[in-house]
């Protein structure tokens, strides 16, 4: 075949060797395609991407070690009443502590100071985020089941159920928290001190009729949120074809609700329940603060805060330090809920 010389020309010149079958070194130097991975698997590649959440991560893990593993080590307890160390400073001792330090023997410092009652702060401060952290730990489960539960069934029945159902949603948004709190701390105490003497009741006394109210209230109230989430990844789910395959097959509604609904939208369960905690945590300092939390002697940090609010020109360090806790709990968990987000939301991938 006499070759083409003009070079612009479409006409290619045609060889035998270009029509021998590919080696395996051309065909894999032509795949693209990146490993297959699963859900969960993609989503923690993309997290452990993300410097920011694992940082937050690393903090809370730190911070749940401080507040649930070291108070088992520590020498002082919360409610520890040590005549003549009062308002100590950080690392100062008592002249009864010096004396015997002098004597010879070993004892502790303070690491934070005390307080006016002469109890440890350190120690104190540990209870205090640990309560904190039940707190919005066990709030956030509440909200996670009842919110869920609630608007999945609204959006999966549809009609006059969702209506009805999401009318109550909106009633509730108008009810007052605090004034709801104040009122069931009052209309509750008769019973609950009653079974608190119960056996097997007696953590009621311990946590107080207060922190009781606000379960309640989060179990009333605080899940409205979750719902309306729920409502809108349900009300595009249920119309997928596996939803319709389940249906010929006999499925029952709440199976369906349950095994293919609710578990397809896990992620966003997960992320929203995640950002919930910090919330839940504020909402229990800010009514601890007003008095409305544990009873004494548990401390949390709201009523720390509370308490060394009166002696901030004198002992500012009784304050900054629970309200430094406070504000780095709830940075770390919203965080750590938005790397999940990033990692989790199919809406998030690039």
């Amino acid at each position: 075949m006499k070759e083409n010389p003009n070079p612009l020309s479409f006409q290619a010149r045609i060889r035998p060797e270009d029509f021998l079958p590919a080696s395996n070194e051309e065909k894999q130097s032509l795949v693209i395609m990146r490993e297959s991975v699963s859900f969960w698997k993609d989503g923690v590649r993309r997290f452990r991407k993300n410097k920011v959440a694992m940082v937050s991560l690393a903090v809370v893990i730190l911070i749940m070690f401080f507040s649930f593993i070291v108070p088992f080590f520590y020498p002082y307890t919360y409610e520890q009443q040590i005549r003549g160390s009062e308002h100590l400073a950080p690392m100062q001792y008592s002249e009864q502590e010096l004396e015997q330090k002098a004597a010879g023997e070993s004892v502790f410092p303070h690491i934070l100071g005390t307080d006016r009652l002469g109890r440890d702060y350190a120690i104190r401060v540990m209870m205090g985020s640990r309560i904190s952290l039940i707190v919005g730990l066990v709030a956030a489960v509440i909200i996670l089941v009842i919110g869920s539960a609630f608007g999945s069934i609204a959006a999966f029945f549809g009609g006059w159920v969702d209506i009805l159902m999401m009318r109550v949603v909106d009633i509730i948004y108008t009810i007052p928290d605090i004034l709801l709190i104040v009122l069931l701390s009052f209309a509750l105490k008769a019973p609950l001190e009653a079974l608190a003497m119960v056996p097997g009741f007696g953590w009621i006394q311990v946590l107080g009729r207060n922190l009781i109210s606000i379960f309640i209230v989060f179990a009333l109230l605080y899940w409205g949120g979750m719902a309306r989430m729920v409502r809108s990844q349900i009300l595009t789910l249920k119309e997928s074809e596996y939803v319709t395959a389940a249906r010929a097959l006999g499925a029952t509604s709440g199976r369906i609700i349950k095994k293919h609904l609710l578990t397809n939208c896990i992620g966003t369960l997960i992320v929203t329940t995640t950002l919930q905690i910090p919330s839940s945590i504020f909402t229990e300092s800010f009514l601890s603060f007003l008095g409305l939390g544990v009873a004494v002697p548990m401390p949390s940090l709201g009523s720390l805060a509370s308490d060394a609010i009166n002696g901030i020109n004198t002992y500012p360090h009784l304050l900054f330090i629970p309200a430094a806790l406070i504000s780095l709990i709830i940075l770390s968990f919203n965080l750590l809920g938005d790397g999940l987000r990033d990692a989790f939301d199919p809406k998030m991938k690039n």
